[in-house]
Parts: C-alpha cells; sequence; structure tokens
C-alpha cells in the first residue's frame, strides 16, 4: 500500500493517486446481508449520505470538465464510475461499493482524492471526509491571499485619500500613492516590512508619526488579538507573533494581557515630518469575499490637511499608484 498523508486542499486540480481502501481483513459486506455484524443506525445514515453525495457530485460533472474526452453520448449525465475511479486513482469496484453504502471506511487518502476527482470545494471536501470517516479531516493550510483588479482600481482611484488593503493576518496587499505619501514607506522584500502589526512596534517611523503611539499600538494588539483567535492553527501567525513577542517588549506585555478590541472608524492624527499635524476619519471596510480589508483615511479640513496632503502627493508623484505583494 502506498500512504500519502499530505491532505489535499486544492480542487482545482484533480490529479491522480495510487491508494487502498483498507479497513477489514476480508472484503466489506452489504449491511443488509448476511455473514456479517449489523451495521449501527448511525453508521447506516452516514454511508447512506457519503452514496448520495457522491452520486450527485459525480453527476454534476462532465468529461471535459476533468479533462476526458466526451465519448460520445451517454445515457445518464455526468462521469462514469469508472472515470471518477480513473482520476483518483482508486479501484472501480471500491469506488463502486463506496456509491452503494457498503460497510466501508476509505482511508483519509482516498478521500482526498476523491476530493480532487471530483472538484470539490474545500467545504464539500470537509463534508466528504466527515460522511468518510465519521471525523473532521485536517484544516486546509489558507491559500496565497491575492487582491483583485477590481479593489486595486478601487484603491487606486480614491485619489487624496490614503488608503491600503490587509489581508488576514494584516499584511498590506495593496495601497495607493497618497498612504505612501503621508507614510514615507515603501515595501522591502523582507515580509516583516509589509505587515501593518510589525511595523507599528519595529518601524521608529511609525511611532514618530503617532502623537499618542502607546495608546494607539495597544489597541492594535488587541485587534490583532482578536483576529488571530479566528487562525489559531495557522502558522504564519504563529510565526508573526512569536517574532514580535521576541522583538518588542511593548508587544509583549500587552499580549500577554488577553486584551480583544474590534473598531471600524474614528479620527485619526498624524505628526509628519515635514507637513508637522495631519487630521484624518478613519474607516475600515472588510470585504465579504474574504479576509482582506481597505482602510481609509479621509483628510480633514482641520491644521490644513488638504493642503500639505497635496503638497505630499505632488512630491511623489512619480511613484507607482498602487503596488501590491
Amino acid at each position: 500500500m502506498v500512504a500519502f498523508t499530505q491532505p489535499v486542499c486544492d480542487p482545482g486540480d484533480p490529479g491522480t493517486r495510487e491508494a487502498l481502501i483498507l479497513v477489514h481483513d476480508h472484503p466489506p459486506k452489504n449491511p443488509n446481508g448476511d455473514g456479517g455484524p449489523p451495521a449501527t443506525r448511525n453508521g447506516e445514515r452516514r454511508r447512506s449520505e457519503l452514496a448520495d453525495f457522491l452520486r450527485t457530485r459525480r453527476a454534476s460533472l462532465q468529461p471535459e470538465d476533468v479533462g476526458l474526452p466526451a465519448g460520445g453520448r451517454r445515457r445518464t449525465p455526468g462521469l462514469r464510475r469508472e472515470e471518477v475511479a480513473h482520476l483518483a486513482g482508486v479501484g472501480t469496484t471500491w469506488y463502486t461499493w463506496l456509491e452503494q453504502g457498503r460497510d466501508v471506511r476509505a482511508s483519509l487518502d482516498v478521500l482526498e482524492a476523491l476530493a480532487r476527482a471530483l472538484r470539490l470545494t474545500p467545504a464539500e471536501r470537509g463534508h466528504l471526509v466527515l460522511l468518510g470517516r465519521g471525523e473532521q479531516g485536517p484544516a486546509c493550510p489558507p491559500p496565497t491571499e491575492r487582491v483583485s483588479p477590481t479593489l486595486k482600481r478601487l484603491v487606486e482611484n480614491l485619489g487624496p485619500s490614503p488608503a491600503y488593503i490587509i489581508g488576514r493576518r494584516w499584511d498590506y496587499l495593496a495601497w495607493n500613492q497618497a498612504w505612501r505619501a503621508v507614510f514615507g514607506w515603501d515595501p522591502g522584500r523582507d515580509p516583516s516590512t509589509r505587515n501593518h502589526v510589525w511595523l507599528t512596534f519595529m518601524d521608529p517611523s511609525r511611532r514618530e508619526l503617532m502623537p499618542d503611539w502607546e495608546r494607539g499600538a495597544r489597541r492594535i494588539v488587541a485587534k490583532f488579538r482578536a483576529d488571530s483567535a479566528r487562525h489559531i492553527s495557522d502558522p504564519a501567525f504563529e510565526r508573526l507573533i512569536s517574532s514580535l513577542r521576541a522583538a518588542s517588549p511593548e508587544f509583549r506585555k500587552w499580549w500577554e494581557r488577553h486584551e480583544v478590541a474590534t473598531g471600524g472608524e474614528g479620527r485619526k492624527e498624524l505628526l509628519h515630518p515635514v507637513e508637522g499635524k495631519l487630521v484624518f476619519e478613519h474607516a475600515v471596510f472588510r470585504h465579504e469575499a474574504s479576509d482582506q480589508r481597505l482602510v481609509l483615511y479621509s483628510p480633514l479640513s482641520e491644521e490644513d490637511t488638504p493642503a500639505k496632503l497635496a503638497r505630499l502627493l505632488e512630491a511623489r508623484e512619480r511613484v507607482p499608484a498602487v503596488a501590491t505583494g
């Protein structure tokens, strides 16, 4: 038997894989037949649900969806059982037994292969594993974050209003010229230089920009802790938190207090090294389809902020309007 331990979390790549479904020492028996212990009611229901789920997903796919020739007219819609078995790298007989609700318990490797073959979404993959094994499968690693062209254009077209987009770990994903002008910031090759929390604690220029740095930074820790609770198993979060705890005594002290906070809008005052005091209204907008958030600074008339901002923008007029990681 060939063992595969790495879960498959990309339903867009069906792949192939050699694997066996080995549960009993003897061939599986029909739960309604003779010669074996009766299945429990819950087990029967789960196997029936699994069989229906596999059949409906198989029927929803056409051969061309998975790179197979159409093969002429078909009596029933969707893929054939042998085609799914071939794509998953399992025996047709074993796959048929799964669709028949037989008393078999597929290995996690086989279920991952079936998830690829049937082009399941992450939610569907989790459902398949739960039905097939009666337990939750290992979580998929979060996908690499990308900003859509629509959001990039939105940030670019905000003109004199500084704006940026952060991802689930508070990494900068996009920003506009006004943001770079006010914060005097350019992305570095080191990923830490593209993280909002890291720069708040480790970049001296950020401290100088914030008149009440301690109050603002402590609130950032509280909001970041609230967000991190939804990503406990994400190694990227753990690496960032560990690095911050080692590098910043302030972060370490406030992190250990377990303070949490939320926020969406407010007033922001900055002390720019060239133009002096700048005053903004600040709002955060969450993207409905992702963990990405747009952070927008609207300049107020106080302290002649619009004129100061115009001068800063003019000084950076040759800098690209939007950059992404």
